[in-house]
């Protein structure tokens, strides 16, 4: 099972760095460009928000199954002395929350903004923090932190 979890969680990264992306292309095309904020805005938003939600429901079953997790947690002492340790047991998950904390406020706070271009600017804003803070947590498969994991 965590093994099947884990390719799910690892496959349905991209699909939601795509609708990252998408609802930032958007909101700054809106934003910069002072369009009006569409239904189609509004659906990439929400279709955002909610494979990020997934991705959380699905990191935090794989997150306490996790045999790094679960040595980190034995002695965080030692975890936070150990890189891999601290990234899987503190840094990862804490991070992504974060992001995920920053996506659902941009999207809620777009929806009740009062005009279209702060709608446009408060998703764009971020969404692009959320972005970064994901891209800096993924184990890329170059990064000390994810050797030997693959693409997906």
């Amino acid at each position: 099972m965590f093994s099947g979890l884990l390719l799910i969680h690892s496959a349905l990264r991209y699909v939601a760095l795509l609708l990252i992306l998408t609802a930032i292309f958007r909101s700054l095309s809106g934003w910069l460009g002072k369009r009006p904020y569409t239904p189609a805005d509004r659906k990439v938003s929400l279709f955002t928000v909610i494979t990020v939600h997934t991705q959380l429901v699905i990191g935090l079953i794989l997150y306490f199954q996790s045999t790094w997790v679960k040595a980190g947690l034995a002695d965080m002492g030692a975890a936070m002395k150990d890189k891999l340790l601290r990234f899987w047991t503190v840094e990862h998950i804490s991070m992504m929350v974060i992001a995920i904390v920053l996506i659902t406020i941009g999207s809620v706070s777009a929806k009740k903004a009062p005009t279209d271009l702060a709608k446009h600017k408060r998703t764009a804003i971020l969404f692009i923090l959320a972005l970064l803070l994901i891209l800096a947590s993924i184990p890329w498969p170059f990064m000390a932190t994810g050797v030997g994991r693959s693409w997906i």
